[in-house]
C-alpha cells in the first residue's frame, strides 16, 4: 500500500514539474514568433506607447483625441493629486491582488503569486496619468490609425466592470503606485496562461500591430520594439 502511494506520489510530482518545464519552453519561445504589423493605407497620426515598470505593462493612450476623452471615464478626481491637463493615460489589466500588493517584484508574496496564477483572484485595471513619455527602454512610441486607434479603445473599454449606469468601478484603496493613478474592477480571471503582459500584447494584436504569438512576459512585447 505505502509502495502505491510512493508511485503515485512521483507520478504526480512528474506530472507537475513535465507541466511546469513545458510551461517554461514555452515561455521562451513562443514570444519569439512575431505576428507582423498587418497593412494599410491611412494615416497614422494618434501616438501610443507601450509601457513596462519592469512588473506590469501597459498601453498608454492620449487622454483626449476625436475619438474618446479617456477622463470622462477616468476622472482625474479619482487620483490622490486631483490634477488636470494631462496628456497621456496608462491603462493595464492584472490581477486585483497582484496589483494591489506587488508594486515591485521585492514585494511579491507566494500566497499572491499563487492566487494570480491559478485563476484564483479578481482582476483590475490600473489607470495612471502622465505629463509626458519618452521613449527608452521601458517605453516605445507606436503610431495608430484612427480606426486602428477606435479599435483599440473598444479593446480597453471591454475589459473594465461597469455598475449600473455604465461607470467604470473604482476600487477603494490606498495602494496606489503614486499620486496621479487609480484602480478599477475589470472583467476576466488572470493566470500563467493570460497575465498582463499577454493582455497588453493582444491589444496590440487589435490595432494591428506587431505582436508575439503568445508572451506572459514584458520582454515577449518589447523584443519586437527593439
Amino acid at each position: 500500500m505505502i509502495k502505491k502511494m510512493v508511485i503515485l506520489t512521483l507520478k504526480i510530482f512528474g506530472v507537475i514539474l513535465g507541466l511546469i518545464v513545458l510551461y517554461v519552453i514555452l515561455a521562451l519561445t513562443l514570444p519569439y514568433i512575431e505576428i507582423p504589423k498587418k497593412a494599410t493605407t491611412e494615416k497614422a497620426n494618434i501616438p501610443i506607447y507601450i509601457y513596462t515598470n519592469g512588473v506590469h505593462t501597459d498601453l498608454v493612450v492620449p487622454v483626449k483625441t476625436a475619438q474618446i476623452d479617456w477622463s470622462q471615464k477616468i476622472p482625474y478626481q479619482n487620483t490622490k493629486s486631483k490634477q488636470e491637463n494631462f496628456k497621456y493615460l496608462g491603462i493595464g489589466w492584472g490581477d486585483k491582488g497582484f496589483y494591489l500588493d506587488t508594486p515591485t517584484w521585492s514585494q511579491l508574496k507566494f500566497s499572491t503569486a499563487f492566487y494570480a496564477a491559478f485563476w484564483l483572484g479578481e482582476s483590475a485595471m490600473h489607470c495612471t496619468y502622465y505629463h509626458e513619455i519618452k521613449e527608452g527602454k521601458d517605453a516605445k512610441k507606436i503610431m495608430l490609425t484612427e480606426n486602428q486607434y477606435t479599435d483599440l479603445i473598444k479593446f480597453i473599454d471591454s475589459k473594465f466592470d461597469k455598475n449600473s449606469t455604465g461607470n467604470n468601478i473604482l476600487i477603494p484603496t490606498n495602494a496606489v503606485y503614486g499620486e496621479n493613478d487609480a484602480f478599477y474592477e475589470a472583467q476576466g480571471s488572470y493566470s500563467f496562461i493570460n497575465t498582463c503582459n499577454t493582455w497588453t500584447n493582444d491589444g496590440l494584436k487589435v490595432a494591428g500591430q506587431k505582436a508575439a504569438f503568445w508572451t506572459p512576459t514584458d520582454f515577449g512585447i518589447f523584443q519586437h520594439y527593439k
